[in-house]
C-alpha cells in the first residue's frame, strides 16, 4: 500500500493515505470542480491534496478524471485566483507526467499566464519551453500602460533563458533586454496610490501617494531600485525589483560571458586611454544597442545599489537585504568587466570604497568575499594590489565567523578557485590553512568532501607535518571553539543542557594562563612550523567530548586523512616520509577521547604506515631507535592491534639487506628479542580490563615476522623453531580454549605449522620470506613457471618425500 502523508483538520496530525482512499479522495475533489464549487471546501480539499502528492516520495499519480479538472480549472476565467494557484502547486508536483495537456493557448490572462507556464516548465520538455517562451514575450512586448500586470511573467522567462537559451528569436531578446534596461532605471520614484475603500471620505480628498525612502528614513533623491522602502508600491517598481532578480541570469544567456584573446588585444589601447573613458562615460545611452542598453542601466543601477547599501537601515530585515543586494550587485557588476572590459574603469573606484569599507565592518564579513573574487580577476588588468583584501579574509574572517555555515561553505568555494590557485595568493592560502581548518570543524559535514578536494592544494613539504597533527587534533579544535563561543555568552543565556554549565571547569581552563599557551597554539591563524603536544589540552576538553559536533567531526577525520596521505604519496620524499612514519608512531596514542574516534584513526594511520614504508624503506633502519621503543612501551596491543600489527608487519618487510645496507646480524637480533618478548607477553597475560584480549592478527604477524628475521640471521632459527613449536601446543592447550575461539586457534596451529616446515630449509625459507625485488615483480605472480606459489609447493614436495623417508 502507498503511504502519504497529509495534515488532517489543519491541525498538523499524522495521515496514511492509502491508494483507495487517495482515489476516493480524488472523485471527490473531481465532482467540486466539475460543479464549479469554489467554495471552503473546495479550497481545503485541494489544500489537502497538495500535501498528500508533496509530502512523499513516491510517484505522485493521481486520477485522469481529476487531472483533467485540475487542468480546467486552472484556465478557467471564473476560477478564483487562490484556487488556481492550488491546481497548479499540484500540477507542479505531478510533472513530469503523461497526463498533462496544458497548453499556452488556454491561458486567458497574464496571471493565468505565469501559472500555466510554471506547469510547463516543471514539465521540461523543450519544445513546450521555447513555444511558451515566445508566447510570454509577445505580452511582455505589449507597451499598454493599463494593460495586464507583467510581474508574473518576468520569473517565467528568467526561467526559460536558462533552460532553453536559443528559445527566442534575437529580435525578442533585443527586445526584453531594451525593457529590462527601462524597469531597472526609469522605476517611478513615488509610492503606490491605496486602494479606494468606497465611503463617504473617498477619491476627492485621498491623500497623494508620496515618494519612496531610502532605508536610513530619508526621501530617495535618485532613482527606484530594490533597496527603496515605501508602504505601496506600483507595478513599475515591481517589475523593477523583479528585473534586477533575473539581471544576472538574463546577462549570462544574452551577452558574451569573457571576450576573446584577438578582441582583448584589439581593445587594449581603448581601455588604457583616458579618453576613451570618458568617452564611454559621455556616449548617448539611446543611441547604444539594446544589449549594450542593458549593461548600462545595470552598471548604473548596481552603482546604486552599493551607495544605499552604505546607509544605516532603520530596520534589521532591511539590513539583511542591503547585505543581499551587494553580493548580488557585486556579482553583476564582475559579469559586466569580464563581458565588456571597458566597464572596469568606471567601476575601480566605487570598489575600492567598498572594499576600504567592508574590511571595517565584521557584520559584512560575507559581502566581501565576492569583492576579493572581482579583484581576483580583475586586479592585474586595473593594476590593483589587492593583498590586503586577503590577506583580512585570511586572517579575520575564519577566526571570527567560523560559526557561519553559509559563509564557510562560500569561503571554502572561493578557496577553490583556480586563479587563487596560482602566484603568491597559493602560499598565503597554504599559510592559512590552521584557519580554513576552524571552519571544517565546525561544519564536517557539510565541508568534508569541499577539502577533500582542497587538501591537495594546501599541502606540500614544509606543511603536510604540521597539518597531519592540526587533522588529528581536530575533534579537540571543534572543542576549543565550542568553548570559546560559549566564553562569550552570560551563564544565564546558555541552556541547561550546556555542557559548560555542567562543567564550569571547560571555561576556567580556556581563562588559566597555564593552559593559554596550548589553546592559542590550537587556535592559531597561520601555519607556525612548529608543533606541539596538546595531551594536556585534551585531559581539559574531555567534558565535550560528548558533544554533537565533536562526534560529528571525529567520524570525518579519516576520510580527511585518506585524502591526505593521497597527496602527499605524491611528492614525499624519503625524509618527510621518515617524518610522518614517526609522527603516526607518537600520535597513536595522544588523541582526543572521543567514542570509536581512537579506533577508526588506528585503522587509517595503520593502512598509510606500510605505505610510507615502501615509500622509503630505508626509515626501518634510520628510526629503529624510534621502532624498538614503540614496540617495547605497548605492554601490549590497544583495542583491535591496527597500529601494532602494520608496525611489526613493516619490521618484518623491510628490516633486510636487500632494502637497506645499513642492516646489521645486531639489529635483527635486536628486533627478534623485543618481538619475542612481546609475542610471550600477549600469549600468555590473561585478559583483563587494562589488558584486552590480543587480537589473532597481532600474534600471527608476529609469528611470521619472527621467522623472516631468523631467516636473515640463521642463528636465530633455533629459537625461532622452539618459540613457534611452544605456539602450537599453546593452541592445543584447553588452558586458552575461553581466551580465543576454535577457529582462532585453528589458525594459530596451521600458521605454526607452515612457518616450522619452511625453517626446515633455510635457503629455501629465505627464499619465501624476504623475495628479492625482482621476485616481486608482476610476472612472478603470473608466469606457472616462476610464481611464488610453484616454490611454496616445491618445499612441500620436499618436506613430504622427507617425511617418508623417515624410519617409523
Amino acid at each position: 500500500m502507498l503511504l502519504l502523508l497529509a495534515f488532517q483538520h489543519g491541525m498538523g496530525s499524522r495521515l496514511e493515505v492509502g491508494a483507495e482512499e487517495l482515489g476516493r479522495f480524488c472523485a471527490r475533489i473531481s465532482a467540486l470542480l466539475e460543479a464549479e464549487d469554489w467554495g471552503p471546501d473546495t479550497l481545503d480539499a485541494l489544500r489537502r491534496l497538495f500535501l498528500i502528492v508533496a509530502a512523499t516520495k513516491y510517484s505522485r499519480r493521481l486520477d485522469p478524471a481529476c487531472v483533467a479538472q485540475l487542468q480546467t480549472a486552472l484556465c478557467s476565467p471564473r476560477c478564483p485566483e487562490r484556487l488556481q494557484l492550488l491546481c497548479a502547486a499540484v500540477l507542479r508536483e505531478m510533472a513530469p507526467s503523461d497526463s498533462l495537456s496544458l497548453s499556452c493557448d488556454h491561458a486567458q490572462s497574464a496571471r493565468q499566464l505565469g501559472l500555466v507556464a510554471s506547469v510547463l516548465l516543471a514539465q521540461g520538455d523543450p519544445q513546450q519551453v521555447r513555444t511558451m517562451g515566445q508566447r510570454v514575450m509577445k505580452v511582455l512586448e505589449s507597451r499598454q500602460p493599463e494593460g495586464p500586470s507583467l510581474t508574473h511573467l518576468l520569473p517565467v522567462m528568467s526561467k526559460v533563458a536558462s533552460l532553453a537559451p536559443d528559445a527566442l528569436p534575437e529580435e525578442q531578446t533585443k527586445a526584453l533586454s531594451k525593457r529590462l534596461g527601462d524597469w531597472l532605471r526609469y522605476a517611478s520614484v513615488q509610492q503606490g496610490a491605496a486602494h479606494a475603500s468606497g465611503g463617504f471620505f473617498s477619491a476627492p480628498r485621498a491623500r497623494q501617494p508620496g515618494p519612496v525612502t531610502e532605508v536610513d528614513g530619508t526621501v530617495a533623491t535618485d532613482f527606484f531600485t530594490v533597496l527603496s522602502t515605501g508602504q505601496r508600491f506600483t507595478e513599475d517598481q515591481r517589475l523593477n525589483v523583479q528585473a534586477f532578480s533575473m539581471l544576472r541570469a538574463w546577462l549570462l544567456q544574452g551577452g558574451p560571458a569573457y571576450p576573446s584573446a584577438t578582441d582583448a588585444d584589439d581593445r587594449s589601447e581603448l581601455e588604457g586611454s583616458t579618453v576613451s573613458v570618458l568617452s564611454a562615460a559621455s556616449t548617448t545611452s539611446h543611441l547604444l544597442p539594446p544589449a549594450e542598453w542593458l549593461r548600462e542601466k545595470a552598471l548604473e543601477y548596481c552603482q546604486r545599489l552599493l551607495e544605499q547599501s552604505g546607509r544605516r537601515a532603520l530596520r534589521k530585515a532591511d539590513s539583511d537585504l542591503q547585505k543581499a543586494c551587494l553580493v548580488e550587485a557585486v556579482l553583476v557588476l564582475d559579469l559586466l568587466c569580464r563581458q565588456d572590459p571597458a566597464f572596469l574603469y568606471r567601476v575601480l573606484p566605487c570598489l575600492r570604497a567598498l572594499r576600504t569599507r567592508l574590511c571595517g565592518d565584521p557584520a559584512c564579513a560575507r559581502a566581501l568575499l565576492p569583492v576579493a573574487r572581482f579583484f581576483l580577476r580583475h586586479g592585474e588588468a586595473a593594476a590593483v594590489d589587492a593583498d590586503a583584501v586577503y590577506q583580512h579574509l585570511f586572517t579575520r574572517i575564519p577566526s571570527e565567523h567560523f560559526h557561519s555555515p553559509m559563509l564557510a561553505f562560500e569561503f571554502v568555494q572561493f578557496c577553490r578557485d583556480p586563479l587563487l590557485l596560482l602566484g603568491s595568493n597559493l602560499d598565503l592560502l597554504k599559510t592559512s590553512f590552521p584557519n580554513l581548518f576552524k571552519f571544517l570543524a565546525w561544519s564536517s559535514p557539510a565541508l568534508t568532501s569541499e577539502f577533500v578536494a582542497l587538501l591537495p592544494v594546501l599541502v606540500d613539504a614544509g606543511t603536510a607535518v604540521e597539518m597531519l597533527h592540526l587533522l588529528l587534533d581536530l575533534p579537540s579544535l571543534t572543542a576549543a571553539l565550542d568553548l570559546q563561543l560559549r566564553s562569550s555568552q552570560a551563564a544565564s543565556e546558555r541552556p541547561l543542557w550546556d555542557v559548560s554549565v555542567r562543567a564550569p571547569g571547560c571555561l576556567e581552563a580556556l581563562r588559566d594562563p597555564q593552559a593559554q599557551g596550548l589553546f592559542q597554539q590550537l587556535l592559531r591563524a597561520k601555519a607556525s612550523g612548529t608543533t606541539e603536544r596538546l595531551t594536556p589540552l585534551h585531559q581539559l576538553l574531555q567534558p565535550l567530548a560528548s558533544c554533537a559536533r565533536v562526534v560529528q567531526c571525529a567520524q570525518a577525520v579519516p576520510t580527511l586523512l585518506r585524502a591526505f596521505f593521497a597527496a602527499v604519496t605524491q611528492f614525499a620524499d624519503g625524509a618527510l616520509a621518515s617524518r610522518l612514519a614517526l609522527l603516526l608512531l607518537e600520535r597513536s596514542d595522544a588523541l582526543f577521547q572521543v567514542e570509536g574516534y581512537e579506533a577508526d584513526v588506528h585503522r587509517v594511520l595503520s593502512s598509510q604506515f606500510p605505505a610510507l614504508c615502501k615509500l622509503h624503506p630505508q626509515l626501518v633502519v634510520e628510526q629503529a631507535k624510534e621502532l624498538l621503543e614503540f614496540v617495547g612501551s605497548l605492554g601490549g596491543p590497544s583495542g583491535t592491534g591496527y597500529m601494532l600489527t602494520s608496525v611489526v608487519w613493516a619490521i618484518g618487510e623491510y628490516l633486510s639487506v636487500s632494502w637497506d645496507r645499513r642492516c646489521t646480524a645486531e639489529q635483527i637480533s635486536r628486533f627478534f628479542e623485543a618481538l619475542e618478548a612481546l609475542l610471550f607477553e600477549v600469549t600468555q597475560s590473561r585478559p583483563s580490563a587494562a589488558l584486552p584480549k590480543c587480537p589473532l592478527q597481532v600474534i600471527t604477524v608476529l609469528m611470521t615476522t619472527l621467522t623472516k628475521l631468523a631467516s636473515r640471521s640463521q642463528d636465530l632459527i633455533p629459537r625461532v623453531s622452539l618459540l613457534l613449536s611452544k605456539m602450537r601446543t599453546l593452541a592445543q592447550s584447553p588452558a586458552v580454549g575461553p581466551v580465543h575461539s576454535e577457529d582462532d586457534l585453528g589458525a594459530v596451529r596451521t600458521r605454526a605449522t607452515e612457518l616450522l616446515n619452511l625453517l626446515k630449509m633455510p635457503s629455501v625459507a629465505q627464499f619465501v620470506l624476504t623475495p628479492s625485488v625482482e621476485v616481486s615483480q608482476p610476472r612472478y605472480h603470473r608466469d606457472s613457471n616462476t610464481a611464488l606459489p610453484l616454490a611454496l609447493d616445491m618445499v612441500s614436495r620436499l618436506l613430504e618425500r622427507e617425511a617418508s623417508l623417515l624410519p617409523g
